[in-house]
C-alpha cells in the first residue's frame, strides 16, 4: 500500500488518503491500526458519478475496514449493504446474496459499528421526514462529525432500487440508471436501515447529509432507499471522527476531472428527482 502525502486535520477530524490497489497486503501497516472511530472509503461518490466503476479493493479487504456500511460493487453490480459484518448485495433482479470475498469495489462507505446513542424514531411518513428527525440527533451530537446509524423495525413502505451490471464502455452513473434502474416495493416489511451521515463540507468527496440503505431481516430484499414510512424504529447512532479515504493509483482513475461539479447527477442518483 502506498501512502499519499496529504493528511488534512479540519474540524477536529482527522482525514487521511491512501493509494489501493485490488489486492491488499493484508499486514500493511494501516491494516493493523485499524480504528473503530474511522469511517473509511472507497474513491469517491463523484469518481463513481462520472463512470469509474473498476473494483479498487476487494470485499475481504473492504471487511477489515468495517462490519457496517454501503456501497457498490464493479460495474455497479448492484447496492451494497454491509450489516453485522457481512457483505450483501442486492441485485438489479431484485435479489440478495453474499458478495464474494472476491468481488471488487469502486465505491463504499464502511466503519466499525459501536452504538453511542439510543433512540426510538416514530411517525416517519417519508424519507424527508426521517432525514429532519435524523439531523435533530446529529445535531446535539456533533453536526461535523460522520455518523452510521441503524435502524431496525418494521416498514409501512420500503421503495428500494437496484441496478444491472454496466459493461465497458461505462456511462456516467445517471445516465446508467436511467435505462437500467430497477426500482422495488416493500409493504410492512421488517428489516435495516444502514444510512450515512456526512458533513457538509465533504461536498466534494461525498454527498453531504444522508444515503439510506435497507436490508431485509430474512435478506432477501434490499438496496437503494428511494421513500419509505414507519410507524416506529429503533434507531442506534455511530458518531465517527476520524475518515480514510482510499483511492485508486490506477491510469484511467488519475485522468478523471475530480473537481467537476457533478452535484445535479449526484442528487438525481441518490434521490431520483430529475
Amino acid at each position: 500500500m502506498k501512502r499519499l502525502s496529504a493528511i488534512i486535520l479540519a474540524a477536529a477530524l482527522l482525514l487521511s488518503f491512501t493509494a489501493c490497489s485490488p489486492q491488499q497486503d493484508s499486514k500493511s501497516e494501516k491494516t493493523e491500526k485499524n480504528s473503530k472511530e474511522t469511517i473509511f472509503q472507497v474513491a469517491l461518490l463523484q469518481s463513481l458519478t462520472q463512470g469509474y466503476y473498476d473494483g479498487i479493493i476487494e470485499v475481504s479487504e473492504l471487511k477489515k475496514h468495517g462490519d457496517i456500511g454501503i456501497g457498490t460493487f464493479e460495474g455497479v453490480n448492484g447496492e451494497m449493504i454491509v450489516l453485522d459484518g457481512t457483505v450483501y448485495q442486492a441485485l438489479g433482479d431484485g435479489s440478495v446474496q453474499k458478495a464474494s470475498d472476491k468481488e471488487t469495489v469502486p465505491f463504499s462507505n464502511v466503519t466499525f459499528f459501536d452504538s453511542d446513542v439510543k433512540e426510538t424514531v416514530s411517525g416517519i411518513k417519508d424519507i424527508n421526514a426521517l432525514k429532519d428527525t435524523l439531523d435533530k440527533t446529529v445535531e446535539k451530537n456533533g453536526k461535523n462529525m460522520f455518523c452510521f446509524v441503524k435502524i431496525s423495525g418494521e416498514f409501512k413502505k420500503m421503495n428500494v432500487r437496484s441496478e444491472l451490471k454496466q459493461e465497458k464502455p461505462y456511462k456516467s452513473l445517471d445516465k446508467a440508471l436511467a435505462t437500467d434502474q430497477r426500482e422495488f416495493n416493500y409493504d410492512n416489511i421488517k428489516g435495516t436501515v444502514v444510512a450515512l451521515y456526512c458533513p457538509d463540507y465533504m461536498d466534494g468527496l461525498n454527498t453531504p447529509g444522508w444515503h439510506f440503505h435497507f436490508i431485509s431481516d430474512d435478506k432477501t430484499k434490499g438496496g437503494h432507499i428511494l421513500e419509505l414510512a414507519f410507524d416506529s424504529a429503533q434507531a442506534e447512532f455511530d458518531i465517527t471522527p476520524e475518515f480514510d479515504m482510499c483511492l485508486s493509483d490506477n491510469k484511467d482513475f488519475q485522468k478523471m476531472e475530480l473537481a467537476k461539479d457533478v452535484s445535479g447527477a449526484i442528487n438525481k442518483v441518490e434521490t431520483n428527482d430529475d
